[in-house]
């Protein structure tokens, strides 16, 4: 039986390579109107269908992290931060929402790259007019430009604290961030992978060391994570959950994660595909738990050493860095604080740069070789971050990575729309079409996006 494919796969110069599990169908869904996308890593890991369930989960064990790094990037820190000694627990269930919205909507994402065979920047470009799609490509570049600027000044403010650098010159020495990503890629997809999840596993550490000499208060922490009206009324509390929610649903995820599941080696046939998206959303929705357990560790750190303690207006890292060793009594503490916050960074800056080349290359369709496509991702960042502290001073980065998060959560729609109306679509998606229960879970999700930043903007200039 012939499996379904887009049509526009069908009117394309098939590829002659054919997976083993479907010889008959592969050429169709492999076609591309160019070239695949990360054309470097595409289909480089092996995934057997006839091998044990605990080496499938292993084979494809991995984007879902290099998804989740950045759910729990400088950026949030910020505004977990500000949230948690400001208004102690109440605003864990933003992260809570968001976490599970960010959960669904990157299966949406997997679902896309492993159905299609695109990535969400190649479907714009085919789908929409090229203003539209130039619009969406200017939009998104916003969107990586306010993330990177959150990852550069937390890794540079992590430099500052751990070894006393100036901000401007730890923002000029994440640059070499770029070689790091080029060394790690070289020797394959795997090794970046790897990284990122021993990463996420040092910043897992170090938290879970804050919390044990916090101790916080477990009843009103878990009383948090249900919503409360008030958040919806108090400005403030609003601004810091949207703040939240542009922290953790990013919009440039979307289109990294619809291309990096394309790294394994999946069979073609619907059979094989189904068996793919599985197990891709298995292994994000558990890479974004972690995600959730870390932006709730940064909340509840900051309600229970500063909060309960009257200090209300720790927003500033490094105000937190020099609190939480004297008011938790561990002499690790501020250290790890700031080890976590540079394995953060390091860990954003890797994903920032991936998600820059597919959107470059996605919506534009320019090939650039992979040192120049990185310099470009990294002087978007860069530039930037030192205008930002040239100008206004290194006083004033906390609010700045705060803003770019609400920055980022104003850019979402644009990203999640062209997602949503994609994957609702039977001509692109064949058999792996969204059912009714998740179009209208998927719009209710949008428009609850956009209520939120619309409600910020009538706060913010009903109160000017």
């Amino acid at each position: 039986m012939t499996p379904t494919v887009p049509p526009q796969l069908e009117t394309e110069s098939p590829v002659t390579t054919e997976s083993p599990s479907a010889p008959h169908a592969s050429s169709a869904f492999l076609a591309r109107v160019l070239s695949p996308s990360l054309p470097e890593s595409h289909r480089t890991i092996p995934f057997s269908s006839g091998a044990s369930w605990i080496r499938k989960v292993l084979a494809f064990a991995g984007p879902g992290y290099l998804v989740a790094v950045g759910y729990m990037d400088p950026g949030n820190w910020a505004t977990d931060l500000g949230g948690g000694s400001k208004f102690g627990y109440t605003l864990l269930s933003v992260i809570l929402i968001s976490n599970l919205m960010a959960m669904f909507l990157q299966g949406l994402s997997a679902k896309l790259g492993i159905a299609s065979g695109r990535d969400l920047a190649q479907a714009c470009r085919e789908h929409y007019s090229r203003r539209t799609g130039f619009f969406l490509w200017v939009v998104c570049e916003i969107a990586i430009a306010a993330c990177d600027l959150a990852e550069v000044l937390g890794s540079a403010v992590a430099l500052k604290l751990l070894f006393g650098l100036p901000l401007l010159a730890g923002v000029l020495i994440t640059a070499m961030d770029v070689l790091i990503v080029l060394a790690l890629q070289g020797r394959g997809f795997r090794l970046i992978e790897a990284f990122v999840v021993t990463l996420i596993a040092s910043i897992a550490a170090c938290f879970a060391y804050e919390i044990f000499f916090a101790q916080p208060l477990w009843r009103e922490a878990v009383a948090g994570f249900i919503p409360r009206a008030e958040i919806l009324r108090n400005k403030e509390m609003l601004y810091i959950a949207i703040g939240i929610l542009g922290a953790t649903v990013m919009p440039h995820n979307l289109y990294l994660h619809s291309s990096i599941v394309q790294t394994r080696a999946f069979g073609t046939s619907v059979r094989d595909r189904k068996e793919a998206l599985r197990y891709a959303v298995f292994d994000s929705t558990l890479a974004l738990g972690f995600a959730l357990f870390i932006n709730a560790a940064i909340l509840v750190l900051g309600a229970a050493a500063f909060h309960t303690r009257g200090l209300h207006d720790v927003a500033e890292i490094a105000d937190a860095y020099k609190l939480l060793s004297p008011v938790l009594g561990a002499s690790l503490a501020s250290t790890l604080f700031a080890c976590a916050l540079l394995a953060s960074g390091q860990n954003s800056t890797l994903t920032g740069t991936l998600a820059g080349q597919i959107v470059m290359e996605g919506f534009l369709d320019i090939r650039l070789k992979p040192w120049l496509r990185r310099l470009i991702t990294r002087g978007i960042a860069i530039i930037p971050a030192a205008l930002v502290i040239g100008i206004a001073g290194e006083n004033k980065v906390t609010p700045l990575l705060i803003l770019s998060q609400v920055v980022l959560s104003f850019q979402l729609p644009f990203a999640v729309i062209p997602l949503i109306q994609f994957t609702s679509s039977r001509a692109k998606m064949g058999e792996f079409v969204n059912s009714r229960p998740t179009i209208v879970i998927a719009w209710v999700m949008a428009a609850a996006i956009l209520f939120f930043n619309a409600e910020l903007l009538w706060l913010i200039f009903h109160s000017a």
